[in-house]
């Protein structure tokens, strides 16, 4: 495993870490603490030392199965929470100091622990990042020992690089992979400059990017991959990245030619992810073990060639970059 420095939290974490918005099962199923405990405890068996949750994961069993983890284990964890998708309405004026210090509270109370590492904004209105009250209840929090850093969850790179201008901010969780590449053009060389550590969130585009769906591939009823291909939900960006279902079919054939001895695309659209040095960390989820495990051979991978990055590039500009790249 390898790692870096996760911005100005100083943390060295793992370059591939584990996301558990599914570690509990598929997508709106019920939440399976047997299954969570087989993943998260393999995750550190192997290297991870970094785990990302949120408190409306699994209404906050994700959170409770990190804590458990964490108490159980003799390892440094570091533990990323979000907060503030609870909020209903998920609007401007719903946002206060108040609110957003019970979700930690609650938080801390879910993981059973004193103090977390990261919490981060989760994807607030835009309006937010102009109301300073808002961040400031996070120093806060640090002088009470109740949180170490502050992080934001994005949809847009405009989001990213207004919230970066608050210096209690030190990480941003952004959408980056093959299919969704604007990140790279400015928001990176911004973050390195303002050492604030970039976490990579769907670097596999909602699965897309393994290369195995169909056309005909079936997503259970509760699954976002059903239900929010048009964003009714939520930001459509979460879901394949944004992308038109079948575009993206016939982008992935593409790469299948690119890359023809892999079955599953997954571990080199991670390693695509890691070429770019200003990444800290990138947090694929997996809802069974094989596939932690089928994520984490990334390392194995030798480095893409000049040749197989220009080849990602001009896929992305054929299909992918007209439709999606001004739009986060």
């Amino acid at each position: 495993m390898k790692y870096r420095k996760l911005g100005k939290t100083g943390f060295e974490i793992s370059t591939l870490s584990l996301g558990t918005w599914q570690v509990g099962g598929k997508w709106g199923s019920e939440f399976d603490h047997k299954n969570a405990d087989r993943i998260l405890n393999q995750a550190i068996d192997k290297g991870i030392n970094f785990i990302d949750t949120a408190d409306v994961y699994g209404d906050g069993e994700s959170e409770k199965a990190v804590g458990r983890l964490v108490k159980s284990r003799s390892e440094r964890i570091y533990v990323a929470t979000k907060c503030g998708r609870k909020i209903n309405p998920h609007i401007n004026e719903s946002y206060t100091t108040a609110s957003l210090r019970k979700f930690v509270e609650d938080s801390l109370k879910n993981m059973k622990l004193d103090t977390l590492d990261l919490v981060q904004l989760h994807c607030p209105p835009f309006q937010v990042y102009y109301r300073p009250e808002i961040f400031e209840l996070f120093d806060r929090l640090k002088e009470e020992g109740k949180v170490l850093n502050l992080g934001v969850s994005v949809e847009r790179v405009e989001e990213a690089i207004k919230a970066i201008e608050f210096e209690n901010v030190s990480t941003v969780q952004i959408i980056f992979n093959m299919f969704r590449q604007r990140p790279a053009e400015r928001f990176f060389r911004q973050a390195c400059k303002n050492d604030v550590g970039i976490i990579v969130r769907v670097p596999l585009a909602s699965g897309l990017l393994t290369g195995t769906y169909k056309k005909d591939t079936k997503f259970e009823d509760a699954d976002h991959r059903n239900f929010n291909r048009d964003g009714k939900f939520f930001d459509k960006g979460e879901t394949f990245s944004g992308i038109d279902y079948e575009t993206g079919l016939k982008a992935v054939g593409k790469l299948k030619k690119v890359f023809p001895g892999y079955k599953n695309l997954a571990p080199l659209a991670l390693k695509w992810i890691l070429m770019q040095k200003e990444v800290s960390s990138v947090i694929p989820g997996a809802s069974r073990p094989e596939q932690l495990i089928s994520n984490l051979s990334a390392d194995d991978i030798p480095d893409l060639t000049e040749y197989e990055m220009y080849e990602v590039d001009e896929i992305y500009r054929e299909f992918i970059k007209s439709s999606v790249h001004q739009l986060w």
